[in-house]
């Protein structure tokens, strides 16, 4: 049995090929859009819809297998690393995404100055700007 397979089993999910291969390709890195998790599907089985991939994303987000994240202007995006409030810096230029770990290891942005009642276990943070590459691309056509 693999671990991916134990794995979903834990989460209390069937254990299909194309739950695996997912897995898999989140498991890979990278902050991936649908079309780009599909294609990288349809690669390793014979044929896979696009909305069987979000069903599947919607399951392991739900199961806390992945994380769902949507920069504005941009498709919702997709990871693996799940559980340890991260942030993320977005590149206002080519749209390239990258992880930006809590500024303190104690969290400060689970604790707003009003919950109104919530239970706040999560934040999502984006901070906005150029790539290094786009900084390149700007110098160059100034």
């Amino acid at each position: 049995m693999s671990g991916g397979e134990d794995l979903l089993r834990s989460r209390g999910l069937r254990v299909t090929r194309p739950r695996l291969a997912v897995l898999d390709i989140l498991a890979s890195g990278g902050h991936l859009e649908v079309d780009e998790i599909t294609r990288r599907v349809r690669e390793r089985l014979d044929s896979v819809s696009t909305q069987a991939v979000y069903d599947i994303l919607g399951a392991f987000s739900r199961a806390g297998l992945s994380r769902r994240i949507e920069p504005a202007g941009s498709p919702a995006r997709y990871e693996a690393r799940v559980g340890d409030n991260h942030h993320h810096v977005v590149c206002r230029g080519c749209g390239e995404i990258a992880d930006v770990d809590c500024a303190t290891g104690s969290a400060p942005c689970l604790d707003p100055s009003s919950s109104h009642g919530f239970e706040v276990d999560e934040a999502e943070v984006t901070f906005w700007g150029l790539c290094p590459g786009c900084q390149a691309r700007r110098r160059a056509d100034h």
